[in-house]
């Protein structure tokens, strides 16, 4: 289960909505305010929010901050200042590690925010389990709908099995198939043995050996398959050739 996303005291709408853009984004759907300064619901939120404008929709008011955290099991409190409190602080990659766990584990979390003037402070902190602070530079301040990002985005992340690289393929960039691959290498092979590059004949497998690996490691695509045996062809029979003067 997702964590929710707290909002005390939140200020402008604008940054509601921006908080609400980044939940949408990263996959959250459980937006709290407590005692938005502007009232609500706050058409500046909506506009900011875009096309995720179903979370201001439904977003829970509250308040007093205790009953916005009543239901949760764990909450993760963010901050960048020190407050003088004995709190554990979290990055961010920790705390959306120790979130994904005790969802995995069927307990309810949360992460609180303060406003945008102060932040959270001493008491709202002491109701919850630990502190996240995002490492910056030397500027530690971050606007509310940033801050929102960063974090949403980190449980995300924590996760997400998206592999690290990849080739984006269209219709004609996708993979080529064994036999596509096999059928290039036997048009190659077939044309370098007629115009005797593969000499001397005891190092023909070798070589041709060394010519698959290579065209193996390009990770070519159906397209530049196709290509490359157009190229053969053109070669091999001397299309389009240029004439020198």
């Amino acid at each position: 289960m997702a964590p929710a996303i707290i909002l005390s005291h939140p200020q402008l709408g604008e940054n509601i909505g921006a908080a609400a853009r980044a939940m949408a984004n990263f996959g959250l759907g459980d937006l709290r305010l407590v005692e938005p300064r502007d009232g609500w619901p706050n058409p500046k939120a909506a506009a900011m929010a875009a096309g995720a404008s179903a979370l201001t929709e439904n977003a829970k008011l509250f308040t007093t901050l205790e009953s916005a955290l009543s239901d949760l099991n764990l909450v993760f409190a963010t901050t960048a200042r020190e407050r003088g409190i004995t709190k554990e602080v979290l990055t961010p990659a920790e705390a959306a590690r120790r979130l994904r766990d005790a969802a995995a584990r069927g307990e309810k979390c949360g992460i609180l925010f303060g406003n945008e003037r102060a932040g959270l402070d001493n008491d709202e902190i002491s109701l919850c389990d630990a502190v996240i602070t995002i490492p910056t530079a030397e500027f530690a301040s971050l606007n509310l709908g940033q801050a929102a990002m960063l974090l949403a985005y980190e449980w995300f992340r924590a996760g997400d099995r998206t592999p690290p690289a990849r080739i984006e393929h269209g219709p004609l960039h996708r993979k080529p198939t064994r036999e596509e691959m096999l059928q290039m290498f036997a048009h190659l092979e077939s044309e370098l043995r007629d115009s005797g590059f593969l000499f001397p004949p005891d190092k023909a497998g070798a070589m041709i050996r060394a010519t698959r690996a290579m065209l193996h490691r390009a990770r070519l695509t159906y397209a530049e398959v196709q290509t490359i045996r157009g190229m053969i062809v053109a070669l091999s029979r001397g299309k389009h050739r240029v004439k020198k003067p």
